[in-house]
């Protein structure tokens, strides 16, 4: 007699591969959700997914069909920063909980990437087309109006000018050069983010988060799911072969170093990673007792 056939689920890693395979069909709030497995491994990012439906249902319902795309944004607005409370974390702006959709859901507070993936979802229910913008220092989104678009801050919901953007940008310029005859024009900060790199941002605020906090093995869920996201952002690898190293898994740690001098030869710290390399494979054997 044959025993059933048995199906694991997959891991939380695996079920964040599926949705980042492809950019084609890219799953970004799916996505965006999954990345709460880190801190709830329990976690069901679909029942998340219908929480954020039914709030979208909810403001959909009060919208009537010949509505305007003003009172649309009136209404969205009134919605999510009144009714519904959601504002920027100014207390606790580095908790990890900011980056995780469901904890934001619950607490009505997070950081503006998370903030905006939220906004945005709820956006499209109002019939609203709204993109996010990975501009330097602070996510923000960009709504299409019939009368133009409109740039807002997704941290307290003000829409901001063309002077307050430049005005934002300008210590970035400065720092990188980019002023008189090498200025970037204002536009080119002002792309849509595709999915891809939404969720990469995401991730690396939370590598910011786990790194302060020294939290190596938080800080090496992150770093897999970013290999996972970006697997020729070489760095990437790197980075996560120096946070193996220092949990004392070296056969690891050497393949992913390894992997990045194969691919960055010329990169400025080859020699520092080569020596690290080294290190880890010539370390001493455990003795035996």
């Amino acid at each position: 007699m044959s025993l059933p056939l048995r199906l694991d689920p997959p891991s939380p890693l695996e079920y964040f591969g599926t949705l980042v395979a492809e950019d084609e069909g890219f799953a970004l709030v799916e996505a965006a959700v999954s990345l709460g497995q880190d801190a709830d491994p329990a976690l069901d990012p679909e029942a998340v997914l219908e929480q954020i439906d039914a709030l979208g249902a909810r403001l959909a319902a009060r919208l009537p069909a010949d509505a305007g795309a003003l009172q649309r944004l009136r209404a969205l607005n009134r919605f999510f920063f009144h009714e519904l409370g959601f504002a920027g974390n100014v207390n606790d702006y580095h908790d990890a909980d900011n980056s995780y959709l469901h904890r934001v859901l619950a607490t009505r507070r997070g950081i503006p990437i998370s903030l905006a993936l939220l906004y945005i979802e709820l956006a499209g229910h109002a019939g609203l087309t709204a993109r996010g913008v990975s501009f330097p220092g602070h996510f923000l989104v960009k709504l299409r109006l019939p009368q133009g678009e409109a740039i807002m801050d997704p941290f307290n919901g003000r829409s901001l000018s063309r002077e307050e953007l430049e005005e934002r940008l300008e210590p970035l310029r400065r720092r990188q050069g980019l002023v008189g005859d090498f200025e970037m024009p204002l536009g080119l900060f002002l792309q849509a983010a595709e999915p891809r790199e939404i969720i990469a941002r995401m991730l690396r605020n939370l590598v910011v988060v786990h790194h302060q906090a020294a939290d190596l093995p938080r800080l090496l869920a992150v770093q897999d799911r970013l290999v996972c996201l970006l697997p020729q952002a070489w760095q990437e690898r790197r980075d996560r072969g120096l946070t193996l190293a220092e949990l004392g898994r070296p056969d690891a740690a050497a393949a992913d170093l390894a992997v990045y001098l194969a691919q960055c030869p010329e990169a400025a710290d080859a020699p520092a990673i080569e020596a690290r390399l080294a290190g880890l494979r010539h370390r001493p054997r455990p003795s035996l007792h």
